[in-house]
Formats: structure tokens, C-alpha cells, sequence
């Protein structure tokens, strides 16, 4: 019997838990490991912070739906991984052995390396459930006292759809309620153009999205690098092509939600072999750590290069579907590492980022993520917001049934077309067990 360790248990370590689970069959244990008792499905964040959701309402508990699946769950925090052992240490004093080990911890929300920024300075985030809330709170006192706004993301952020998406929501909020006429909006973000989302844009992704923000009264300055955030102020340089000062800005603001820099989580900082300087795990075509061939990882963890240099630093994003495909991925060499098999799974590291705007949305899709590409589609329509709402609720469900399903990712194919957004698998491979 394997016993298996899944090191978080969001987006990627809940997915990862109930297809493993499905894969290598029932004789195997499996724990996960997570800080807090409940999942949050974080694509649902920016609705949290202008009150289109509840917290309760994109929250499931996961120990009940786990335990129905025969898979252990502790509520605890790891403080070290040590790959060199087998074995984890958590925050409570406990340690934990494995014989395989899968990362899905999401990133350190690097929030000081701009001063003065995150829930704890002066601008919010959406980048957790409970930033979400607390934007929330600070988006409520705002409306008493409606003012400019500065919307972003900062040097070093890696996910520029949610910056892109939280503007354009509250935007559509702030018309609904009759105050964006008092409202001043300017989006600020590291990349070197509008729509270059990390990926040297996708499509039309620049023409869109500008277009969008001129149509919303919304000025933008790309090539930003926020260097400070005081109360009601954001200091902003702004580099020309070749990394030159070219502006300096001070932008008022009376609500600011800015991404920030993603960093490795200190759990595995600095092991050696484990990951690169940035905290980031190393990983093969299999999704296996190169120096420890049963150490797996998946999601906003893993370490993936910058699509291109920019004058500012921009990362490269790591989105749910390209998450679900490093899941699957995985699932498929676990079996065969347990089997005595070589590994052949290999996630197809597709981007897609469904960004919504309240009654509508934009779709941006790079089959594979960095060019060249196969397919580079962007699209716009409420059919978008249509499909986010849907996939919000086919989560969720999923994460309540303790369920690894595809279907979701079979009707994305079928919409767009797209032969295959699933790892590359071959049935006759990989015989069940």
C-alpha cells in the first residue's frame, strides 16, 4: 500500500485528491493537508468583494466529502517539507511520512515587496477568501463616501485576469448603483501593454480589452512599477521600452485592490533540488520534481518561466484548466510509479482565462500556453458570464460529491471546437489496476 500526501487543498489538492483517489484504486491511503476546515473556490472571489456572493456561498467543508472518499484530512499548516526524509513537518509539532508527495499549496502572497500594499497596508486583495471579505467590508465604506479608484497588479504578478475582471466588475457594480458618475477609475499593471496577461497577449487580447476599458471611462498605465502605497495614495514609476524611467505618478485613491508579487510558500523555501530561488517547485514534463522523482507538484507552485522579457516583470499564469490538466497528469503517473511503470502523462499546459464583467465577460484561450501556439482564440459575449456562473456552480458541486469529474472540460472542447485540452493519455497505456 502507497501512502500519499496532498500538501493543500484548494483548487489543485482538492482536484488532485478525488482523481488520484479514482486512479490508483481504494488500497492506497491518501491524506490531504490543509490550512483550514473549508474549501474556497477563489475564481469566485471578485463577486465576494463587491457583495455579489457570500463567503458561505462558494465555501465547502472538507472533511465530511473527503472522509466519504476514503481520503484523511488534517487542518494544519506545513512549516517544512523535507523530500530528502520522506516527510513533512507541520505548524502543530507533528510530522507526517509519505511515499509519494504532491505540492498544491498556491503561492506566498508576496505583498512586501511593494510597501504599504495588501489587507494590511492600504490596498486589498482578492486573492484569498478572506481578503475577499475584508474588500468587501472596505468596498462598503467606500460606497458612503464614493471617490477615485486603482485597480491592479503589481511587478512580479503572474495572474492578470482577476485584476482585469475586478475593474470591470466594479465598474458594472458602481452603474448599477448609480455612483460610477462620482467614480474615477485607473487601472495600473506591469504589463507592457493592455491584454498582455503575462502571455505576450492572446488574440485580439490587447484591441479587446482596450476598447473595454475606453468604453468604461477607465485609464490604464502599463509598464508600472508601484513602488509604495501610503492611506489614499499609490506611488507608480512608469518605464518605457527599455526599462527607462519615463513617468512618475501619485494616484489618489479611496479604494485600491492591487495583485500582488506570487513567491513559494516558506514551507518549501530553500530545499535544495526542491525548487528554484523564487520558492517555486521544479518540476519535469511528468509533473515530478527532477531530484525527487516522488515529489509531485501542480498549480500556481510549480515553476514556470516568463512567456517573455518585459521592461517590468510579469510571470507567466497558471489557470484552473491548465491546473486540472497538471492533476490528471499526475493521477496518471502516480498509478504508474505504484505499478513499477515509467511515467507517460504529460499535462498539455493549456491557458484559458474566463474573465467576467458582471452581465457579460471575455474569454482568452492558448492551446498550448507559450507560443508558438496551435489555437490563440480571445472572444467576448455574455455567453462568458454565462459559462464562469456555470462552472462556479460545477465546482462546487463537484467539491461537495467528492467527485473528479470531466464533463466540464468536455463541454469547453465542444464549445471551442478544441480536439483535446485534457494530458496526454492513452488508455492502452495505462490498464486500470
Amino acid at each position: 500500500m502507497a501512502n500519499i500526501i496532498i500538501l493543500g487543498a484548494g483548487l489543485g489538492g482538492m482536484s488532485a485528491a478525488y482523481e488520484i483517489r479514482d486512479t490508483v484504486g481504494s488500497e492506497h491511503a491518501i491524506t490531504v493537508v490543509g490550512e483550514g476546515p473549508q474549501f474556497n473556490f477563489t475564481p469566485s472571489n471578485p463577486w465576494v468583494a463587491v457583495g455579489w456572493r457570500g463567503q458561505d456561498e462558494i465555501r465547502v467543508d472538507v472533511a465530511q466529502p473527503l472522509a466519504r472518499r476514503d481520503i484523511h484530512f488534517i487542518d494544519a499548516s506545513a512549516s517544512k517539507v523535507r523530500p530528502a526524509d520522506n516527510r513533512i513537518e507541520l505548524g502543530d509539532g507533528r510530522t507526517l511520512d509519505y511515499d509519494y508527495l504532491v505540492i498544491t499549496t498556491g503561492p506566498r502572497l508576496a505583498f512586501e515587496r511593494v510597501p504599504g500594499s495588501g489587507p494590511d497596508g492600504f490596498t486589498q486583495s482578492i486573492c484569498t477568501g478572506p481578503h475577499a471579505h475584508r474588500a468587501w467590508l472596505a468596498y462598503q465604506e467606500f460606497l458612503k463616501h464614493p471617490g477615485p479608484i486603482v485597480i491592479g497588479a503589481a511587478q512580479g504578478a503572474s495572474c492578470f485576469g482577476p485584476a482585469y475582471e475586478f475593474a470591470m466588475i466594479v465598474d458594472t457594480d458602481l452603474r448599477r448603483r448609480k455612483l460610477r458618475d462620482r467614480v474615477p477609475m485607473t487601472y495600473v499593471s506591469a504589463e507592457p501593454y493592455i491584454g498582455h496577461m503575462g502571455l505576450g497577449g492572446i488574440g485580439d487580447s490587447k484591441g479587446l480589452l482596450e476598447s473595454e476599458l475606453r468604453q468604461r471611462h477607465i485609464k490604464w498605465i502599463t509598464n508600472a512599477r508601484v513602488t509604495s502605497v501610503e492611506s489614499g495614495k499609490m506611488h507608480v514609476e512608469q518605464l518605457d521600452e527599455r526599462g527607462q524611467l519615463q513617468q512618475q505618478h501619485e494616484l489618489p485613491f479611496a479604494f485600491s485592490m492591487l495583485l500582488p508579487s506570487f513567491a513559494g510558500v516558506d514551507a518549501v523555501k530553500d530545499v535544495e533540488g526542491l525548487v528554484n530561488p523564487g520558492g517555486f517547485v521544479l518540476i519535469d514534463e511528468f509533473q515530478r520534481n527532477p531530484s525527487y522523482p516522488n515529489v509531485y507538484a501542480a498549480g500556481v507552485c510549480v515553476a514556470i518561466p516568463p512567456v517573455e522579457v518585459t521592461p517590468v516583470p510579469t510571470g507567466a499564469p497558471k489557470t484552473g484548466l491548465m491546473i486540472e490538466s497538471m492533476v490528471t497528469a499526475i493521477a496518471h503517473n502516480l498509478r504508474d510509479a505504484i505499478a513499477g511503470r515509467p511515467p507517460h502523462a504529460r499535462a498539455t499546459w493549456n491557458a484559458m482565462c474566463l474573465a467576467d464583467m458582471g452581465d457579460r465577460g471575455f474569454a482568452f484561450i492558448a492551446l498550448p500556453q507559450i507560443p508558438p501556439r496551435n489555437v490563440t482564440k480571445a472572444m467576448t459575449g455574455k455567453w462568458v458570464h454565462l459559462a464562469k456562473v456555470a462552472y462556479e456552480k460545477y465546482f462546487l458541486r463537484k467539491m461537495r460529491k467528492g467527485q473528479a469529474d470531466p464533463i466540464y472540460e468536455k463541454t469547453i472542447m465542444e464549445a471551442f471546437g478544441i480536439d483535446r485540452l485534457k494530458p496526454d493519455v492513452k488508455a492502452d497505456e495505462t490498464p486500470a489496476p
